[in-house]
């Protein structure tokens, strides 16, 4: 992790929150049409002692409750209180399409493809550019957690862009299943704490619209391995422990559908297979066509599509195409 500035006093949204102290303030962001003022809770909690400030952050996109469950999971275990330092937990960023189970801002944009934002652009772009400026720069390291989109399915993953080796370091303590290198995507949440050299750890799994329960256990095992590693966690926890290391992927790829039709799938997120081992079939729905789909080379399966449904040329999955040992 970066160099830490230890902080006495948090200044947040111009509010002072001295040490051994927990308090929540609203992040009033803007109103809905009926003028109900639309407000972010942001949980604060502060050691007696100085340490570095964890920024732990969900639902930027508004559908995506298996982050917003990791979150609070977190606040409720009481694992948000740290041994020192600060933790700040902000469950859901995007209110709005949380409370219309929807991915986007009203004003239709990607929350997490207009950061940092404007002080004077679209909603979307406003509430970005308060975040980056008024809560972002207080944190010394970030967790933000995600699912797939729609109806695809992620197994658990940490993303890091592999140029960070602090972060590639810090993929590896947190030791999802999965970690997959990749690039920063411009705009996005990610790519604007590199710019300003704050470290984060983006996670990602399950689905939009779903709460799973084992993806939940991986986000919050991973988020007191580091809480430990940084001498956060209250000594009351035992570290969760895992043989396992996580599987370093470097490069992987979507297997499309060939034809349009019911997708019955036939294996298991996360799932390790062979080439040519049958991944699903399509059908038609009047029981005269099926069609196997294949995998077309060895690797994991990291992203189930598990749409009812598929067009011709619908991402169905995602396969591993090349791995590293955790270790390198």
């Amino acid at each position: 992790m970066a160099k830490v500035i230890e902080k006495d006093i948090l200044n947040i949204l111009g509010e002072e929150i001295p040490l051994d102290c927990s308090k929540t303030i609203n992040f009033n962001i803007a109103k809905l049409y009926t003028s109900t003022k639309v407000e972010i809770p942001i949980i604060i909690e502060r050691s007696k002692k100085p340490g570095p400030t964890v920024l732990i952050t969900a639902g930027i996109h508004g559908d995506e409750i298996n982050g917003v469950e990791v979150v609070r999971q977190i606040i409720a275990k009481k694992i948000n209180k740290p041994a020192k330092g600060s933790i700040i937990c902000i469950p859901v960023l995007n209110v709005f399409g949380f409370l219309s189970m929807n991915r986007f801002f009203p004003d239709g944009r990607d929350l997490n493809r207009v950061f940092p934002g404007t002080k004077n652009g679209s909603l979307a772009s406003r509430f970005a550019h308060q975040f980056v400026n008024q809560i972002l720069p207080i944190a010394d390291f970030c967790l933000d957690f995600h699912t797939g989109g729609a109806s695809r399915f992620n197994a658990p993953h940490i993303r890091v862009d592999p140029k960070n080796e602090r972060l590639v370091t810090l993929s590896k303590i947190f030791n999802a299943p999965f970690t997959l290198l990749s690039k920063n995507l411009d705009g996005s949440y990610r790519a604007t704490c590199a710019k300003k050299g704050v470290d984060i750890l983006l996670f990602e799994g399950g689905k939009s619209q779903n709460s799973n329960r084992d993806i939940a256990r991986e986000g919050v095992y991973g988020t007191m391995r580091i809480l430990h590693h940084m001498g956060m966690l209250k000594p009351t926890f035992s570290v969760p422990d895992k043989q396992e290391e996580s599987i370093i992927i470097k490069k992987s790829f979507w297997i499309r559908a060939k034809y349009s039709g019911l997708l019955h799938i036939k294996i298991h997120f996360g799932k390790h297979v062979e080439k040519g081992e049958i991944l699903a079939t399509i059908t038609d729905p009047y029981g005269t066509k099926r069609h196997v789909v294949k995998s077309p080379n060895d690797g994991y399966i990291i992203n189930v599509n598990e749409a009812p449904i598929v067009y011709k040329g619908d991402a169905i999955f995602r396969i591993t195409k090349e791995l590293e040992t955790a270790n390198g």
